[in-house]
């Protein structure tokens, strides 16, 4: 294959390969590996979620792009009884395939292209930029408008509360974005993944009444049940917000097979119907949060924001590549905060996703020294 062919030249080479010989090195521990890297769950998914989905598992033919009917209104439901959102249109909700597919190709989804600036947080998910580089797009890193000048997006992405920082952006602050989004006619992808993990504060959403006035126009929420629902190997996730905009998508995805399965669809119904399951998972995550927290604390670090999400935001103050191997000698792996964007080159990013008896180890390690 030619240099021109590949489109993975495009691209930064994938983070998690970079770590891997610190994971090895972790992994020699006599106690064995405590991967903190990865917000992957490790609790198992509700009987609730699985009977729906096998219930589902003999129907034959082709799912719904757009989703089941009974998936949307569950998801409209659920977005108004767990997060105030009010005044949502269902056909203004798409299910995906992830949502870590649905970033990656939105830029490239709504025609983006090389005269067109995308916008990703300072610290940032690295998929907002990948997407972008896939379209051809310009990048900024910029967390306030200032930031900017004169020039005008075509898209803007937002991520409260934040992966990897668990910063949770206040409610003038998302109010300005909307009015800066309506002023320039720029599209606002809002990734609320982790809304339902908010442990400080007040977390809103982007399509919150206090925030846009009930106005949907130009703004996106991405939302996923990968965290609250234990559902990552399901691939289960949602856009919804503006109608122009979910129709835009839902017709490019269409002519693209962008499907997901029908089985898929009833388990993700059956979840957004339910909130109990997501309360006793919060609850486990609250409790490893704290555990986890005083160890670090005790051991020397300093946990920047935070307030939300699964992830404790951490330094010491030095390369954070040097904090890697310093918990690689106790056996524990973390994810670099220069993954994230330069800003994050002295943070690691420490996970909640382990078994309470791995996170009980990762402590008792951290505070013998």
């Amino acid at each position: 294959m030619s240099a021109r062919g590949r489109v993975s030249s495009l691209l930064p080479d994938f983070p998690w390969d970079t770590i891997a010989s610190v994971k090895a090195k972790a992994a020699t521990h006599p106690g064995g590996i405590v991967d903190l890297s990865v917000g992957t769950p490790v609790d198992p998914v509700d009987p609730i979620i699985r009977a729906a989905l096998s219930a589902a598992a003999a129907v034959p033919g082709y799912p719904m792009t757009h989703g089941t009917p009974q998936l949307r209104a569950a998801a409209v439901d659920a977005l108004e009884r767990r997060y105030g959102i009010i005044g949502l249109d269902q056909a203004a909700v798409l299910p995906a395939i992830g949502t870590k597919e649905l970033i990656a190709g939105l830029p490239r989804l709504l025609g983006l292209g090389a005269d067109d600036l995308v916008v990703i947080p300072e610290v940032a998910y690295p998929t907002y930029e990948v997407g972008a580089l896939l379209a051809g797009a310009q990048i900024a890193r910029a967390d306030g408008l200032t930031q900017l000048g004169p020039r005008r997006p075509a898209l803007l992405f937002v991520n409260s509360p934040s992966n990897p920082t668990g910063r949770v952006l206040g409610v003038e602050h998302l109010r300005k974005v909307v009015e800066f989004a309506r002023e320039r006619d720029v599209i606002v992808a809002s990734d609320e993944c982790y809304l339902g993990l908010t442990w400080e504060g007040r977390a809103l959403s982007i399509l919150h009444p206090e925030v846009c006035d009930g106005d949907h126009t130009n703004l996106l929420a991405v939302h996923s049940l990968s965290k609250t629902s234990n559902l990552a190997s399901y691939r289960a996730g949602f856009v919804a917000g503006d109608p122009a905009l979910v129709a835009e998508l839902l017709e490019v995805r269409k002519h693209a097979g962008m499907m997901v399965p029908y089985p898929i669809q009833a388990a993700m119904t059956a979840a957004l119907g339910d909130d109990a399951h997501e309360a006793e998972q919060r609850e486990r995550y609250g409790h490893r949060r704290e555990i986890l927290r005083k160890a670090l604390e005790q051991a020397g670090f300093r946990i920047d924001h935070s307030e939300a999400g699964l992830y404790l935001w951490s330094t010491r103050g030095e390369s954070c590549r040097d904090t890697l191997d310093w918990l690689a000698d106790r056996g524990i792996l973390a994810a670099p905060g220069d993954f994230y964007g330069p800003t994050g080159a002295q943070h690691v990013r420490i996970a909640l996703t382990a078994t309470d008896e791995r996170i009980a180890a990762a402590a008792e390690r951290l505070t013998d020294g």
